[in-house]
């Protein structure tokens, strides 16, 4: 199922986004999500409303290095456990909402990446319990200053700046992530192009890892590294990561004003 969160005349609410006959539909649903939720039958067409993140973190937990060929091109090592950082809640935003390119970069770069989306409050999730605590799966943009990650020991700005987050357009549940194609272009030119197949760490690893130290919350995200290709952006650059299985999302880069 695609579950979606998106305005319309001022309301938000969550959808089922179905095939109809002159376009996707939204079925609204009753009640949130992450829970036991009923189809309203209510259906308002995708083209009329305003997509927004899938979800609101309480945290987005991210992973860095988590592809080889990505640490390889950077020039750093495949770290011995998982390199965790914070991407805060005002970095989120969703598909169609622009990338405030930071005042204070001058090389701002994609990542595409696969993103888990907690379904239930949990911690110290043994590692045959983590599908019972993924509601689905989103597309996410680890959009990164690197410039200023090169220069601060922390990421917290070359990360977490605002609007460096895209996630969606939506939540795919019941999907196995185990070898999905992940790709990011700019401007229609293709940039990355790698499979959750290599990633070092799996995600019932990274989950597992994650969760000895912290709980997760319902609408947490966690996201698992990107491929090779990471590469520059530009103010008026459109930038789309296409996720298999998943679909596409889409932002463009804008002088922060």
């Amino acid at each position: 199922m695609r579950i979606a969160r998106f305005s319309i005349d001022g309301n938000v609410a969550f959808g089922a986004v179905e095939d109809g006959p002159d376009g996707p539909v939204l079925d609204i649903i009753k009640g949130i999500p992450y829970a036991d939720f009923e189809l309203s039958g209510t259906k308002v067409p995708l083209k009329s409303v305003r997509l927004l993140p899938p979800v609101l973190p309480n945290k987005v937990v991210a992973i860095g290095r988590n592809y080889a060929e990505h640490a390889a091109e950077l020039g750093n090592e495949v770290p011995e456990v998982p390199v965790a950082f914070f991407k805060p809640t005002t970095s989120v935003i969703g598909h169609g909402d622009p990338i405030e390119y930071p005042s204070f970069s001058q090389e701002l770069h994609h990542e595409a990446e696969l993103a888990v989306v907690i379904g239930r409050m949990c911690r110290e999730v043994p590692r045959e319990r983590v599908k019972d605590v993924v509601f689905g799966y989103t597309c996410a943009n680890d959009v990164t200053a690197r410039d200023v990650q090169r220069r601060e020991a922390q990421w917290a700005r070359a990360k977490g700046f605002d609007s460096s987050c895209p996630l969606g357009p939506w939540v795919v549940t019941d999907l196995d992530p185990s070898d999905l194609g992940v790709q990011c272009t700019v401007n229609g030119e293709q940039r990355q192009l790698g499979r959750t197949g290599d990633m070092v760490r799996s995600i019932e690893d990274l989950i597992v890892h994650i969760t000895e130290a912290m709980t997760l919350l319902p609408g947490d995200v966690v996201l698992t590294g990107t491929p090779a290709g990471v590469g520059p952006l530009n103010v008026g650059d459109e930038v789309a990561v296409t996720i298999e299985g998943i679909g596409t999302l889409t932002n463009k880069v804008i002088k922060r004003g």
